[in-house]
């Protein structure tokens, strides 16, 4: 038998314009389908399932005040108006003390490993069901930093040596 020839018991059966562009929608539609259904689920996976970046890369967000609190935002993890609650907001209200328009964003630097010039040391207290509670030592004040901490690290770090400067 030549390469490309059928065996002589079958025989092609010819298929009607539309039967031809039936099978191709259908075939199309399968695809996007499976396309579809792999971009939702991993959108829907990668929004439970934290990003976790290097534990002794240095980080930078960048801290504005919204609706009386300070926020951040980091498309690269999913978060958007993320905010700093119970306790953190007035330790960061500290930090920036003497940067110039804080409240419209200030740059804030922060590591599991001390690096050059940090201005301040989190150490990690104790976790609850959903965050963690860290005290500083400069201020005498604990605060708490929610799950959103798991789009950075893969465990609460020990300690988070943290820097705020102008942007």
């Amino acid at each position: 038998m030549s390469r490309g020839s059928r065996p002589q018991n079958q025989t092609e059966v010819p298929l009607t314009p539309g039967a031809r562009r039936f099978g191709l929608r259908r075939g199309l539609a399968v695809i996007v389908a499976v396309v579809l259904f792999g971009e939702i689920t991993n959108w829907y996976l990668g929004y439970l399932r934290p990003v976790h970046r290097p534990a002794n890369s240095l980080m930078v967000l960048m801290p504005y005040k919204h609706a009386g609190t300070w926020v951040f935002d980091d498309p690269a993890v999913g978060l958007r108006q993320e905010p700093f609650v119970a306790g953190i907001p007035e330790m960061m209200d500290e930090m920036v003390k003497d940067i110039p328009d804080a409240d419209k964003g200030f740059r804030l630097l922060f590591s599991a490993q001390a690096f050059p010039g940090y201005s301040h040391k989190l150490s990690w207290r104790r976790g609850d069901r959903t965050g963690n509670f860290y005290y500083s030592e400069d201020y005498k004040k604990e605060g708490w930093l929610c799950p959103g901490l798991f789009k950075y690290y893969p465990t609460a770090p020990k300690e988070i040596y943290v820097k705020a400067e102008r942007k």
